[in-house]
């Protein structure tokens, strides 16, 4: 009788433990507060057709329901990041939340997912891109979109900062004429990927300042040509500098020659942008200090290999880190190979 009454007891106990959350819920109210903090990872776990139907502004979308679900959030996001989760009505959002936990993840779920949002009169966005968002040393808001390949959106203090618009990569189509006119443009080189001139067209206004390296001034026919280690002071206050991006492996430079292309650092209110184009890991990286955020190509044979990039971001040491360009190159695994460096790497769909 008593082994009777401990099996039964231990049965319990194990019901109970496997009963218990690993995850935390929140209320609208709280959610909202959370998400403030730009350190959180906001997930939302619908499927693609519903995110483009209207999402919190800032999501990353990785439907639950994908039989890679984990191996796409491990690829993605860190496990050192408070991960904010949430879907329709709560209930996929807080399966995947369970998921990720066992993974060793920290996720809050949303209780009423983005209904309950929406009943609250919190705002959604149809916005498809994926939102990273930052704060200057003054406080003000940096939003960077990842919009395709090396085309980079970003938005600061009523300012449109555009780098290397294209129209159109493979595939992909990028709708320039809904987007608010750019106060910036950079374009680093004259590739296709990177220059051109229907996207400039579309984003210039009567007061846009487009920086250009020599050669894409010169086809373009207007825009201010910048050379590497040049250095300009915009009418708006912010720093730019132009930086070398080229190629040195054997058989390699003749994609990227020396002296020809530009990276480009942004000093915006305190915070330091590098955006380095087409670029390996030249010797000249050791010159570039006290970066915020780096945004570094990787695919093999034009950019970096990942080795190369990894190498590269143990020179520069920037605080957060955005694998970009990268094509079908497999960067999954920079996150874990730069973890002991204490850089936040994150992974967006620039592809």
């Amino acid at each position: 009788m008593k082994k009777i009454i401990t099996c039964l007891l231990s049965l319990v106990a194990v019901l109970s433990a496997c009963g218990q959350k690993n995850y935390k819920d929140a209320d609208v109210k709280a959610f909202a507060s959370l998400i403030e903090n730009p350190e959180v990872i906001l997930l939302d776990v619908r499927t693609a057709e519903e995110f483009a139907e209207g999402h919190i502004e800032g999501a990353i979308n990785i439907d639950q329901k994908q039989d890679a679900f984990i191996d796409n959030v491990k690829a993605t996001m860190d496990t050192t990041k408070t991960i904010a989760v949430y879907c329709r009505s709560g209930r996929r959002s807080a399966n995947a939340a369970g998921k990720m936990a066992a993974e060793g993840y920290k996720c809050v779920n949303l209780n009423g997912g983005i209904l309950a949002w929406k009943d609250a009169g919190m705002s959604v966005t149809t916005e498809p891109y994926e939102v990273d968002v930052f704060k200057t040393k003054s406080g003000k808001t940096v939003k960077f979109h990842a919009l395709v390949h090396a085309s980079i959106r970003i938005e600061y203090d009523g300012m449109e900062i555009e780098v290397d618009p294209v129209t159109k990569l493979g595939n992909r189509t990028i709708d320039y004429i809904s987007m608010p006119k750019a106060d910036y443009i950079f374009v680093t080189h004259e590739h296709g990927d990177h220059f051109d001139k229907a996207a400039l067209a579309q984003l210039t206004k009567d007061n846009t300042t487009l920086i250009m390296n020599k050669r894409c001034a010169e086809m373009y026919g207007s825009g201010k040509s910048m050379t590497n280690g040049e250095k300009l002071e915009t009418k708006d206050n912010f720093n730019v500098e132009a930086v070398p991006a080229y190629n040195t492996t054997e058989g390699r430079q003749q994609f990227h020659p020396k002296g020809r292309d530009n990276g480009y650092i942004l000093t915006i209110d305190g915070l330091r942008i590098y955006i380095a184009g087409d670029t390996e890991d030249i010797p000249e990286l050791s010159e570039i200090k006290d970066i915020d955020i780096a945004f570094l190509p990787c695919n093999q044979p034009y950019t970096m290999t990942p080795e190369q990039l990894i190498k590269a971001a143990r020179v520069i040491k920037p605080k957060v880190l955005f694998p970009y360009h990268y094509g079908q190159t497999d960067v999954s695994t920079i996150r874990t190979q730069l973890s002991a460096e204490g850089i936040d790497v994150r992974i967006r769909h620039y592809e």
